[in-house]
This record gives structure tokens, C-alpha cells and sequence, in this order.
């Protein structure tokens, strides 16, 4: 038997960006062969995808976990690095994806539906691609950047025109099982339907879909029984009906008084759509008018509700009276919200140009120094390898191009101020001015600027060679 499962809490993971390759291409008689290292691969995104042949998200449920593949490291000989391959996760019509703290991120309804659930990272840059007059061979290259991690929750509220709400054993399985070829359990003891049903009916020339979800006590709103499991399932209905068992013997229980507390738990509950269930048009159907006193209940209280502007129909699930004239009356107030409903639109795209006093950036004064946020700054800092101090001089380029070291010093920055962008924090030394072009390129992965090269010079390893050997006394050249 396979289970339902209509809400989950997912953990995606899109793909690592390759790394760029620093590389110079080497050939007999071509000593000066230049860069040519290629690009990392982009990571590969995960997307979640309408599916028509989905119906719950169980699958989610024995693997909340899923991560796309990785981008592929570029090589030397130009060559880039492969992508790495997009995920899709198959998910049912009328999904909702949410964050953990509830916000609605996506309403996914209709077959083909996508929606990058989390992005894939920019593979690095190659050193032939960093080549400029400034830098004619540069000696680094760009990192990738780490694919989005994201945990999402996903809800499935069906997709249906009629929600039958009701008490337990009211008959709704019963019914929607006559009104079309659904087969849902039946039987004689509350809570028989524990997942949503949905049904196909056709009414003449009109065909619209029936939702039977479970049973519905006083409390559902705040949880008690299914609860809620009941009601996100009606949240897209175009017609509440109240199904009442007419022929019920349980103490305190009348159709009228079972309509009240239905109608206070959806008042009550709160939509994640942002929909108002108390605008939906609502109807009345008196069920089991063919069991005892049955009838004579409907009669009873059919003008208390026809007083309060809600059409009412009598019908017997067993024996299928007033079901034609019933189902008519569905179908022609579900055409009427498919005839009110806004006309399908393609999708627009819509382009945000940046603004122009807009930096890209922000400079923030904190209690120990500065933290500068912002998208361009903190991508550049995952792309740095802080090893090369070649990558870390054209960082401080890019960042003063930017604008970031004169933000810094209008705030009051002094050398040794130590700032934080992204994840890395850093004691700021002014760099040159934006014109980076005047700063003398020396060794690949060097760079002038950068005080943590102490590398000894090949000058000064034949010297101490030299003094080790007894060939020159070491007096004699500090006397020099």
C-alpha cells in the first residue's frame, strides 16, 4: 500500500564551480607560450519540476537530501572544465515551496512548472582569461564558487474546483465515489479517509475536478485530529461544499450545529497562499435523506440555511437521489469562477536595471573595524585563493576599482583597520589608486605589494653557498 505524503522538509545542494587553471602553455623554440589556462565548469543547478504522474511527495519524504553535480576544474590548452549536470526533483501539481520560517517562495501549478530550487556556482576563471596589459601571464587563477545550500519545505494542497469538507463518516467518500471513478475507502468508523481524494466530474459539456479530504473536528484549525492535513487541501477550491450526515444519533450533533463549527474552523485557519476562504461560495448538501427521520431532518432545516443565503441540496449517497440536479448546480458555479478568474498571461520578463548612484556595495562601521557587504565584494572574495599573493593583489584591484578602499577611508579606515567582507576578515593596507596599470608585475604569484613574501633570492642562496664553502670570508663583505 503506498503512503501519502503532503508536506516534507527538503535540503538541496546545488554544484561547486570549478576551479580556473593557471597554466603557460610550454613548446620547444616557444619560450614565451603565454597563459593558457581555461575556465572551471559551472555547478549544476537544483530544480523542482511539475510532474502530471506525481502525486505526493513521498519519495522526499526516505530522501529529503539532493545535490547536482559539481563543475569539472579547467586544464591547461585552453581547455574549460565540464558542468556540472542540473538536478530535477519530480514534484506533484500544486506544490508550494516555502522557507522553514514560512515564507512562500514558489506556488508550482500546472505540468512542466520549474523553479531552480538552488543555484549552481560560476566556475573560476583561468589565468588566460585574467590576461591583461597589466598582467601579461598572470600567475593565478579564480576558484570556484560553492553551489547554494537551501532548506526548503514543500507543501501539496490539491488542485481542485469543489472541496467536500465535513464531520468524520459524513458520507463525502461515498459521495465523491458516485459523482466519478474514484474508489476512496468507505467504511463505518470516523477518519476513514486519512489522504485527499480527487475525482473527475462531468456535468454535460462542463468536467471539473471534486477534492474528498479528511474529516474535520472542532480544534482542526489549531492542529487537533488531521487537522491541517484537512485543510490546506482546499485552500485552491472554487466551491466549498458542506456535506451533513442527516442521519447521524450522536448526542449534541444537528446538521445546523455542524455547519457552525466548520465554519469556525476555516475561519480560523490561516491560508500560506494568502487566499480568503470566507469569500468562496458555499453550498449545502443534506446527505443520508434515506435512512430514518433522514428526511425529515433535511426538511427540518433546509430554511435555516436557505435563510442564511446558502443553496441547499438533498441527496442520498446510497441511493443517488438529488445527485443529477446537484451536480448541475456544481458545475455551473464552478464556470462561473472559471469565467471570473483573470485570463492567462505568458510570463513577462521584466528587467531591473541597476540604478546609477547605486555601488554595488555598503560599508558598515562596527565596533572592532568596518564590514563591507555586498554581491560583487563577497563573490570576489569565495573566488581568491588567499595563498597566491598575486590572487589576493588582484583582489585589492578589483576592490579598489570598485570603490571599496575610498568608502573605507571617507569612513576613517587607517592602515592596519581590520575589515570583513563575506567570510574573511583582513587588516586593510591602502592599495595603490585604481590605476593598477603602474604597479610592476614581478614573479608569477607574487606580488610587490604583499608583504608575506620572504622568499629567499637566487642572489642570496649563491652567497650563503659560498660562505659555507670558505670561499669568502664574511667579514670581508660586510666590510665591502
Amino acid at each position: 500500500m503506498s503512503r501519502f505524503v503532503d508536506r516534507v522538509v527538503i535540503h538541496v545542494t546545488a554544484g561547486d564551480g570549478g576551479n580556473g587553471c593557471t597554466s603557460v602553455h610550454r613548446e620547444k623554440f616557444k619560450p614565451l607560450g603565454g597563459p593558457d589556462g581555461g575556465n572551471g565548469g559551472r555547478g549544476g543547478d537544483v530544480v523542482l519540476v511539475v510532474d502530471a504522474n506525481v502525486h505526493t511527495l513521498l519519495d522526499f519524504h526516505f530522501r529529503p537530501h539532493a545535490e547536482a553535480g559539481s563543475g569539472k576544474p579547467g586544464q591547461g590548452s585552453n581547455r574549460d572544465g565540464a558542468n556540472g549536470g542540473d538536478l530535477e526533483l519530480r514534484v506533484p501539481d500544486g506544490t508550494v515551496v516555502l522557507t522553514e520560517d514560512g515564507e512562500v517562495l514558489a506556488d508550482l501549478v500546472g505540468p512542466g512548472t520549474r523553479l531552480v530550487a538552488a543555484a549552481g556556482g560560476r566556475g573560476g576563471l583561468g589565468n588566460a582569461a585574467l590576461a591583461s596589459k597589466a598582467r601579461k601571464a598572470p600567475g593565478f587563477a579564480l576558484l570556484g564558487e560553492p553551489g547554494e545550500a537551501r532548506d526548503l519545505v514543500l507543501e501539496l494542497k490539491s488542485v481542485a474546483d469543489v472541496g467536500l469538507v465535513g464531520f468524520p463518516s459524513a458520507g463525502k467518500s461515498s459521495l465523491i465515489a458516485v459523482l466519478s471513478a474514484a474508489r476512496p475507502k468507505i467504511a463505518d468508523y470516523p477518519f476513514t479517509t486519512l489522504v485527499p481524494n480527487l475525482g473527475v466530474v462531468t456535468a454535460g459539456e462542463s468536467v471539473f475536478t471534486v477534492a474528498d479530504v479528511p474529516g474535520l473536528i472542532p480544534g482542526a484549525s489549531q492542529g487537533k485530529g488531521l487537522g491541517l492535513d484537512f485543510l490546506r487541501h482546499i485552500e485552491r477550491c472554487a466551491v466549498l461544499v458542506h456535506v451533513v450526515d442527516c442521519g447521524t444519533e450522536e448526542p449534541g450533533r444537528d446538521p445546523v450545529s455542524d455547519v457552525d463549527a466548520l465554519e469556525a474552523e476555516l475561519a480560523q485557519y490561516t491560508p500560506s497562499l494568502g487566499t480568503d476562504l470566507a469569500t468562496r461560495p458555499r453550498m449545502v448538501a443534506l446527505n443520508k435523506i434515506d435512512v430514518a427521520d433522514g428526511k425529515d431532518l433535511a426538511a427540518m432545516v433546509r430554511p435555516e440555511f436557505e435563510a442564511r443565503g446558502l443553496p441547499v441540496f438533498e441527496i442520498s449517497a446510497a441511493t443517488r437521489e438529488g445527485l443529477r440536479e446537484f451536480t448541475f448546480a456544481l458545475a455551473a458555479v464552478v464556470e462561473e469562477a472559471r469565467a471570473s478568474r483573470p485570463a492567462d498571461v505568458p510570463t513577462r520578463v521584466v528587467l531591473r536595471p541597476t540604478a546609477v548612484n547605486d555601488t554595488g556595495f555598503t560599508v558598515t562601521a562596527v565596533e572592532d573595524g568596518f564590514v563591507v557587504r555586498g554581491e560583487r565584494p563577497e563573490r570576489w572574495i569565495r573566488q581568491t585563493n588567499f595563498d597566491n599573493d598575486e590572487a589576493v593583489g588582484y583582489l585589492a584591484d578589483r576592490l579598489a576599482r570598485l570603490g571599496v578602499e575610498d568608502e573605507l577611508a571617507k569612513l576613517g579606515a587607517v592602515p592596519g583597520t581590520m575589515v570583513i567582507i563575506g567570510d574573511v576578515a583582513f587588516d586593510w593596507e591602502p592599495s595603490t589608486p585604481a590605476g593598477i596599470a603602474a604597479v610592476t608585475m614581478t614573479r608569477r604569484g607574487t606580488d610587490p605589494r604583499m608583504e608575506t613574501d620572504h622568499r629567499v633570492s637566487a642572489a642570496e642562496r649563491k652567497a650563503a653557498r659560498r660562505v659555507r664553502r670558505g670561499q669568502v670570508d664574511p667579514s670581508d663583505e660586510d666590510d665591502e
